[in-house]
């Protein structure tokens, strides 16, 4: 009975046993299946293929615009500012009255300088008149010599004095002339720093009332390493070497051309110093701002062309992601040269027609299968693909614009 009894208590035990080992296998065998599956899963990317095109040969730089002239305007005379005919930021012409300065202490000065000229006018002429009185008398024998003489030296020092009245006139008329304070050359015009009322023009004050800047045409300068000095040299003597200038955001500003190779190489940083002119018709260049020059030295010809996203930076260097024909990928080291339009030129490790990785690399390791996707429309609200977060990233300047289409989608 005993033993019986012992049977019927341990059976139940044994079968909750062997059932929990039959679930543990099973749980086990499920694991290396969904192992199996995530090693055969593949990562969503978006590629795009390797042409070859003509590219121009760009030197990019941070260019700062300067105005292609600048004036402070200061008074030549002394007085108190009578009028004001310039606002804060007008246009104003070469030759345009700006402010006017009290013109009645120059007004009176030129009256006084004109009656001087007009009595001395007089005096002169009485005295040309003895003077051939004179000399008919002394032909007569009437008057000596010294008498003569005197007559002379009479007339020639009115005539002196003419000379000295009319410079006096001319200077009384240049003074009231700077009393109106014209603009020297066309441009805009800055703040006002001196209104109405106040006396400038005095020996110890060299307030500027204003300056007036020409931005048509304006000036970038810039500076490159000076690598790049005997090619700039090189085509600055085919011909003017074109520039251009954009915003941080890539857009165009204007087109101009180089005018200017500074005489030496800055020691401290190993640039040249460059100047370019804008015509800047469109007021889109202003004086202090910064942008982005980039100067062309040519083109090159059959150039390898990928999207720069597809560029990634490791510990050997440059490499890329190339999607074999197996829908696998392959991470090559390349050399590259960046151009424009967020463009990059494979100069070794991809060939023309090979497709490329842009986005999702984050997620791939050599022999990854991939699954290639179409690229979002531009401007469309679409959720971010994996890995598509840490390419914008190191896309820099490349993240404001929409990932180039996809190349060999799959439906």
């Amino acid at each position: 009975m005993t033993t019986h009894a012992s049977k019927q208590v341990l059976w139940p035990l044994f079968r909750d046993i062997a059932a929990a080992a039959l679930c543990l296998v099973a749980l086990a065998a499920c694991s290396r299946a969904d192992g199996k599956d995530a090693k055969r899963r593949a990562v969503p990317v978006l590629a795009a293929e390797a042409r070859n095109m003509t590219v121009p040969i760009l030197v990019q730089a941070v260019g700062n615009v300067e105005a292609y002239a600048s004036v402070s305007v200061k008074p030549q005379v002394t007085g108190a500012i009578a009028k004001q005919l310039v606002r804060d930021g007008q246009d104003v012409v070469e030759g345009q009255p700006l402010f006017i300065i009290d013109q009645r202490t120059y007004q009176a000065s030129l009256h006084q300088a004109q009656a001087q000229l007009q009595k001395d006018q007089a005096q002169a002429a009485k005295a040309e008149d003895d003077m051939r009185r004179f000399q008919t008398l002394f032909d007569q024998g009437v008057v000596s010599r010294d008498q003569l003489e005197q007559m002379q030296t009479n007339a020639h020092a009115l005539r002196a004095s003419l000379a000295l009245d009319r410079a006096q006139v001319e200077q009384a008329r240049l003074q009231l002339e700077y009393a109106t304070i014209r603009a020297p050359i066309s441009g805009r015009a800055g703040h006002v720093l001196v209104q109405i009322g106040n006396v400038v023009g005095k020996s110890n004050d060299d307030r500027t009332l204003l300056v007036i800047n020409q931005i048509e045409p304006v000036f970038v300068t810039f500076a490159v390493p000076e690598a790049h000095l005997p090619a700039i040299q090189k085509m600055s003597a085919q011909g003017p070497l074109a520039v251009e200038a954009r915003s941080g955001e890539g857009e165009t500003l204007d087109l101009g051309r180089l005018t200017s190779i500074d005489n030496s190489v800055d020691k401290t940083t190993g640039t040249i110093r460059l100047k370019a002119e804008f015509p800047n018709r469109d007021r889109r260049l202003w004086p202090g701002q910064f942008v982005r020059a980039f100067l062309k030295l040519g083109q090159r010809e059959n150039a390898v062309v990928v999207p720069a996203q597809a560029v990634q930076n490791g510990a050997n260097g440059q490499f890329v992601f190339v999607v074999r024909d197996d829908l696998t990928v392959d991470m090559r080291e390349v050399a590259s040269t960046p151009v424009q339009d967020q463009q990059t030129i494979i100069d070794r490790g991809v060939k023309a027609g090979e497709k490329v990785v842009i986005d999702g690399q984050i997620m791939l390791v050599p022999g990854a299968a991939v699954e290639i996707r179409h690229a979002p429309a531009a401007g469309a609200a679409q959720p971010a693909q994996p890995g598509q977060a840490n390419a914008t990233a190191r896309s820099g300047d490349n993240a404001s614009q929409p990932a180039p289409a996809a190349a060999g989608a799959r439906p």
